[in-house]
């Protein structure tokens, strides 16, 4: 990391999982350009996705005597980068922090943007956009992650062809779903889940590209910014409801994206065979299409009417109007809404029957 000017002190936050293999070389690099470096390890999960987990981070700046010249090191998954970000933007009301990706999701999404916060009575309800100085994602990292991590990826991965590039998508459909047996890529029925380099390269150099174009035209989310959403407001509230344990966020978002569609052919927007399609990409990966059992379709929409870009009652939402064309729209029907989440939770109840 020469020669990106990271100042004289730094502090890097992982976990202890993620350190063990890749801790030593970045405390290497960043001695090497004479950096003081200390380490703070936290624990795993969305769970710990709040304000006194930040804390520690903060206490760990003062620690190492972080001044405005310092750098938070973000080495880890999206979880630990929001909150590193979210940090950094508030110590000393705002310094350089760097991401280092080990998951997939983080490499083709939440690295990517300025994105940062922690979960307050809701998902990311709390925040702020701060850029990062550095994003440096080393693909070898993936060779050590799970299986699920790897397909929570993908759920980001393909939801950028579906909202920005139909060309994306329609690769994504030949490599996991027309033809798994000879690329050997289905991640459900391959026990290593590992994915090809080349694989690999697509989904993040494009997915990078697609989403820093969006943000570079519309950091705020004033406009296009907020096509990027595609899934997650379904998605986010599914999160919340089952406590960040059942679903992990690209669980979730693949499932959100389903429901999207479906609501998008409902409003008339969108053939219904979009929804088939998207169903069929996300499960060849071995990710969920269905709302889990036993989730009260009533508590799903109050958490919709929680998400922050409810407006007045009425959850303004991102969907398709055809494969690789976003819309974001607030006057979709409440009791439009509420009946496809009641549709949705009795299908998840007989599905687990």
């Amino acid at each position: 990391m020469r020669g990106v000017g990271l100042g004289r002190r730094a502090v890097v936050v992982t976990h202890p999982g993620v350190g063990r293999h890749y801790l030593a070389p970045v405390m290497a690099s960043l001695a090497a350009a004479g950096v003081e470096v200390g380490v703070l390890n936290l624990p795993a999960g969305e769970r710990y996705k709040r304000l006194a987990t930040v804390e520690k981070i903060w206490a760990a700046g003062l620690e190492q005597r972080l001044d405005r010249g310092g750098v938070l090191v973000a080495l880890g998954g999206g979880v630990l980068g929001d909150m590193v970000g979210f940090a950094a933007a508030c110590y000393y009301r705002g310094i350089s922090f760097v991401q280092l990706p080990t998951t997939l999701l983080a490499m083709v999404d939440s690295s990517v943007g300025g994105k940062t916060g922690v979960n307050f009575q809701g998902k990311n309800l709390v925040g702020a956009f701060w850029q990062p100085r550095l994003v440096l994602a080393d693909l070898d990292t993936l060779a050590t992650l799970p299986a699920r991590e790897l397909r929570c990826g993908l759920a980001e991965v393909i939801k950028h062809g579906a909202i920005l590039d139909l060309d994306l998508f329609e690769r994504l459909e030949r490599a996991l779903v027309e033809a798994p047996t000879r690329t050997g890529l289905r991640l459900a029925a391959c026990a290593r889940g590992t994915l090809t380099p080349d694989l690999a390269r697509l989904c993040v150099e494009r997915s990078c590209q697609l989403k820093g174009a969006v943000v570079a035209a519309d950091e705020r989310e004033a406009g296009q910014r907020a096509w990027l959403n595609f899934g997650h407001t379904f998605g986010h509230a599914l999160e919340s409801v089952c406590g960040y344990r059942r679903l992990r966020h690209g669980e979730a978002v693949a499932v959100g994206m389903v429901l999207a569609a479906r609501l998008g052919a409902r409003r008339g927007d969108l053939a219904p065979e979009v929804e088939t399609r998207l169903a069929r990409l996300c499960a060849a990966v071995g990710l969920p299409v269905r709302v889990p059992g036993g989730v009260d379709p009533q508590a799903l929409w109050a958490a919709m009417l929680k998400d922050k870009k409810t407006r007045d009652g009425t959850p303004r939402l991102t969907l398709l109007a055809g494969l690789g064309r976003a819309m974001v729209t607030d006057d979709t029907p409440a009791a439009m809404i509420e009946n496809l989440l009641a549709e949705a939770c009795a299908e998840g109840n007989d599905a687990d029957r």
